[in-house]
């Protein structure tokens, strides 16, 4: 049941009593004043159906406590001490001088209704709202995109601990399980807390625990009696399935089938790195820069300074890369934006994507890659894709080869390679140099001579590019570089929460007020 206000707060009303004490043009005094315009009762409506049961909580204190813990960065813990002894917050909430607040768990009860309801981002949608009703965006067609790694909310855990966690939950959350693994497993005694004990410092000791953990796993998915599963029943399997077989690989003398294993030489892509939150990875920003966590993505107007979309996925796969989720968070704009994005944007896919929407791409090109170093690139060559042919820096023309999966077709350039003056610029190789064409190549090509020879197109990129990194900046202070949360849905709440709350304090900034029942921006302030 969808509870309401009692009418009279709990001691004397902060907002009429104290006013003066709290700090005027800030997020505090605006919840104070709008509160109710902002988040309406309706607004919630459909997240408690029942007219049955106790009321709750009212749903608008509990979501201008999310915008303020979003905006503060502060546990469920946190801000319900807030409430309880900070005028401002009290204020903000609508709660009277005497009032002790709430349970902290009524605020993950509220967050998970709304992750359950048909809207999850709703607040992060009203408060678009009152973008739009300002016209603060109206003629800014500039669109920055970027991404960070939000660090998980879990220990990275070695293939032991995996394996060990995995069989335990098995037991845990499966009918039955319990007692196959009583009966089939000998490796370890996976009802005592903590690693089995052995001698850490000996590789053949760690590599024969290992051989004996990944055998107790195939034997609990082998002896599962069959039955329909629940879903943390069917997780748990599934999860012992996976952690059994990405981190090893049949023994030195072994064929796979006798039952052998050891920890395998090399990183499985898409590895699981902690049972605890299975959806957490390994990313790769660059090169130098590995993290474990979460990719999180916005879409930025860089001149107002306002969030216009944001998303948080899992850090691996082709789904979640920057240039893939790039389409989401443009999904909903006007044709005719000009989109700013680095390197990680700059795929020949996304170009075409913007192109045919309408849209112009100021994407910094992908670097150029040189068989030697200091050596030729694929622009020292010349390319005809309409033609099928391709002419290296010496003069030797060849027929593109048939497009293979993905569309790129390769050159193939022998004749002539081995005694070439040029080979030492050109290949390592003694017989041939190879160049892979993608099918956006012409695409490509056209946005390496842009970014390289015009100065309009470096003029926009340097001036309203940087913006995005002050966006991201604003996201992960006050610790929110580290996730209170597990999985991506519950983080991708928390994003569109946070996101929220900076758009509100920004707009307020920007001299946000209420005139006439609309939203508007006081240009005396702004």
């Amino acid at each position: 049941m969808q509870g309401e206000w009692a009418g009279e707060p709990v001691g004397p009303d902060v907002w009429e009593t104290c006013r003066e004490l709290i700090p005027p043009g800030s997020v505090f005094a605006f919840l104070a004043q709008h509160r109710e315009v902002l988040f309406p009762p309706g607004m919630f409506a459909d997240m408690y159906p029942s007219s049955n049961g106790r009321p709750s909580m009212p749903p608008q204190v509990l979501a201008a406590a999310v915008v303020l813990q979003s905006l503060h960065g502060l546990s469920d813990f946190e801000t319900v001490l807030e409430l309880r002894c900070d005028l401002r917050w009290k204020a903000a909430c609508g709660l009277g001088l005497l009032d002790t607040g709430f349970d902290p768990s009524l605020l993950t009860y509220f967050r998970r209704r709304l992750q359950r309801s048909p809207a999850p981002d709703r607040l992060f949608g009203k408060v678009r709202e009152v973008v739009a009703a300002t016209g603060v965006l109206k003629g800014k067609h500039r669109r920055a995109l970027d991404s960070t790694v939000f660090e998980d909310a879990v220990a990275t855990q070695d293939t032991v601990t995996q394996l060990v966690s995995a069989i335990r939950a098995v037991a845990r959350e499966v009918p039955g399980a319990r007692e196959v693994v009583a009966g089939y497993c000998t490796a370890h005694d996976y009802s005592a807390p903590g690693k089995p004990k052995i001698a850490w410092n000996d590789e053949a000791a760690r590599a024969a625990l290992v051989d004996a953990l990944v055998t107790d796993a195939l034997n609990v998915l082998g002896q599962l009696p069959e039955q329909n599963l629940g879903e943390k029943a069917a997780n748990a399997v599934g999860i012992l399935a996976l952690v059994a077989g990405q981190d090893v690989e049949p023994a030195d003398d072994s064929d796979g089938r006798d039952g052998r294993w050891r920890i395998a030489r090399r990183t499985a892509p898409d590895r699981i790195i902690s049972t605890v939150d299975p959806e957490s990875r390994h990313i790769h920003k660059n090169r130098t820069r590995h993290q474990d966590g979460f990719k999180g993505h916005v879409s930025f107007e860089p001149e107002a300074g306002l969030f216009t979309a944001v998303a948080l996925t899992r850090g691996y796969g082709a789904d979640n890369h920057e240039a893939t989720v790039a389409r989401e968070l443009l999904a909903d704009e006007e044709t005719g934006l000009t989109v700013l994005g680095d390197a990680a944007y700059g795929t020949g896919d996304l170009r075409v994507l913007l192109a045919g929407q309408g849209h112009i791409a100021v994407i910094k090109p992908a670097a150029k890659r040189q068989a030697i170093a200091g050596g030729f690139t694929i622009d020292d060559f010349h390319v005809d894709p309409a033609a099928g042919t391709a002419t290296c820096p010496a003069g030797h023309t060849v027929n593109l080869g048939r497009p293979q999966p993905g569309g790129v077709r390769t050159a193939q350039f022998k004749k002539g390679c081995p005694t070439c003056p040029l080979r030492e610029r050109c290949t390592t190789s003694k017989t041939k140099r190879l160049l892979n064409i993608h099918p956006q190549y012409a695409e490509l090509a056209a946005a390496r001579r842009q970014a390289a020879t015009d100065p309009l197109w470096q003029a926009e990129y340097r001036r309203w590019r940087p913006p995005v990194e002050r966006a991201i900046a604003w996201l992960v202070a006050h610790g929110n570089r580290r996730l209170r949360y597990r999985g991506a849905i519950k983080n991708d709440l928390w994003l569109h929460h946070r996101a929220a709350a900076l758009n509100l304090r920004r707009l307020i900034n920007l001299g946000l007020t209420r005139t006439a029942g609309t939203w508007t921006i006081n240009a005396a302030t702004a």
